[in-house]
């Protein structure tokens, strides 16, 4: 971690480290319509799950970095961890079902010491996993065999990336991130990794670094295969464009710059339908490192669990159920849908 970049929320004792006050926040801005209105002109209230695609596991707050917009509010400082016992419960739901994809993410997931015992059983189970890679774990000394092993086990790797030049990257994720990040992509490349072989897929991902949202996924992926290319000689397989959540770091930037009601604004000027349609959590549950249930990564950061009529823990896991339920939302589901959508996938229209 690089000394420019700060604690965590949680470790400076920051009102907004606490989910409650993120709520609170957001709730109290009387210019923001509630996002049931929303969904309600575009005939989607109640948002409903349409089916469980993706069973995404948070093993934990842990992490290499401290970055700027973090929702999880991450870092070398945090020891939040999912248990051996909790993991045995995620494999158990996961067999008992057809859920066909594995998201493992962080934190960084690869600091966790079952990370690849987790893989090598979810693999084994005949499921898809995904890797929720920040690129600069690559360069630690535990992790200098990574890419081969994630490679072996046909894992696709998602890796963020702010851009693809040093100056935005080093901003957002401290100095020396992008150097670092770049020779990380050079080693999944060496393993195989970016060159279009569907087992070894790599997938970057880009946020903003600023109060506005992504440019067009298409076109931004076209410039950023072409420059990384001719600026490192490093390749990828595709570019997703994800939307800054109004929580936690961010949330705390966007207060603490005056850019929130702006930034709220903006974003409910820019409410799609057919985003909203496509939202990840009608495909996904979620699942926190302490077991419990959300209907995504964003929920599970504001203590919003599933609805009261789900099970609310893995160890009750009901796909059949969990399939059918309703969404619980709030006003920072407005960055998951304005312009073209923003998911763990990217983009979901346009």
């Amino acid at each position: 971690m690089s000394t420019s970049t700060p604690p965590s929320l949680l470790a400076r004792r920051a009102p907004l480290a606490l989910p409650r006050r993120q709520r609170e926040t957001l709730d109290a801005l009387t210019r923001v319509a509630p996002f049931e209105e929303a969904l309600a002109s575009a005939g989607l209230w109640p948002l409903r799950a349409s089916s469980i695609e993706v069973l995404q596991l948070n093993v934990g707050k842990l992490c290499n970095q401290t970055c700027r917009h973090c929702h999880v509010d991450a870092g070398p400082d945090r020891d939040e961890s999912m248990s051996r016992d909790t993991m045995e419960l995620c494999l158990a739901a996961l067999a008992a079902s057809d859920i066909a994809t594995v998201d493992i993410t962080g934190g960084a997931p690869e600091l966790h010491p079952h990370f690849r015992w987790l893989v090598e059983r979810v693999t084994a189970l005949g499921r898809h996993v995904m890797d929720r890679c920040n690129l600069t774990v690559l360069a630690l000394p535990s992790q200098r065999d990574l890419p081969e092993f994630l490679a072996r086990h046909r894992v696709e790797v998602v890796c963020s990336l702010p851009h693809y030049r040093a100056v935005s990257t080093d901003r957002q994720r401290g100095d020396g991130v992008y150097e670092r990040s770049i020779e990380g992509l050079r080693r999944l490349n060496e393993a195989g990794y970016g060159e279009g072989d569907p087992a070894r897929r790599l997938v970057l991902v880009t946020n903003p670094v600023g109060a506005f949202l992504p440019g067009a996924q298409r076109s931004l992926e076209s410039e950023w295969k072409r420059e990384l290319e001719r600026l490192h000689g490093v390749r990828f397989d595709a570019l997703y464009t994800i939307t800054n959540m109004p929580i936690s770091r961010f949330l705390e930037w966007l207060v603490d710059s005056t850019n929130l009601e702006g930034y709220m604004e903006r974003l409910v000027q820019a409410f799609n339908p057919l985003a909203a349609r496509g939202v990840m959590c009608r495909t996904l549950v979620s699942v926190g490192w302490d077991g419990r249930l959300h209907d995504c990564d964003f929920n599970q950061m504001l203590d919003l669990e599933v609805a009261a009529h789900a099970p609310r823990h893995v160890r009750d896991f009901d796909a059949a159920v969990l399939a059918g339920r309703r969404i619980v939302v709030g006003r920072h589901c407005f960055g998951c849908t304005a312009g073209a959508g923003s998911s763990c996938g990217g983009a979901t229209a346009g």
